[in-house]
């Protein structure tokens, strides 16, 4: 799969990005492919679910396990919006991903090569293949975006914007 292909899809987890941003969630979309076709798709509901586990990627790794029917997701790639969480990289490892294609990094939580290097750490049982910085810029706009638009709703409160 080549990088107008990654490209393509990246599209498809942006548009989920911007669905979480809709629902005042970060935006941070993903989705999972297999032969080339999208079997699951999610974003961000940690607020809404009041779920600290809910992120993007742990939602189209269930999605993609119950379409496939089973926890191994060989022969899939997921593509997201921001640079994994530790713990979203460990589920991917624990899923046996073959392949993960981001947008944007993230300089401090990021556990594809930022901050830590889950994904590729050879003492694990499994590594990932790491395609980094698909539409980086569009990605990490959206997120700019979201949170400009968070600091100015919350100037002059104590709290955040968040329920």
């Amino acid at each position: 799969m080549g990088e107008g292909s990654d490209a393509g899809f990246m599209g498809e987890a942006l548009a989920e990005a911007e669905a979480a941003s809709r629902l005042g969630e970060v935006p941070i979309g993903a989705i999972v492919v297999v032969d080339g076709r999208v079997i699951a798709r999610g974003h961000n509901r940690r607020e809404t679910r009041r779920d600290p586990t809910a992120h993007a990627e742990a939602d189209v790794l269930r999605r993609a396990a119950r379409v496939l029917g089973g926890w191994r997701l060989a022969g899939c790639t997921l593509y997201v919006t921001l640079e994994p969480c530790v713990m979203c990289a460990g589920a991917m490892v624990q899923a046996r991903l073959p392949r993960l294609v981001y947008g944007a990094v993230d300089p401090k939580a990021g556990a594809a090569g930022s901050v830590i290097d889950v994904l590729r750490d050879p003492r694990f049982n499994h590594t990932v293949e790491v395609v980094p910085g698909v539409r980086a810029d569009e990605c990490g706009a959206l997120l700019r975006e979201f949170f400009a638009r968070l600091r100015r709703g919350a100037r002059g409160r104590e709290s955040p914007a968040w329920p």
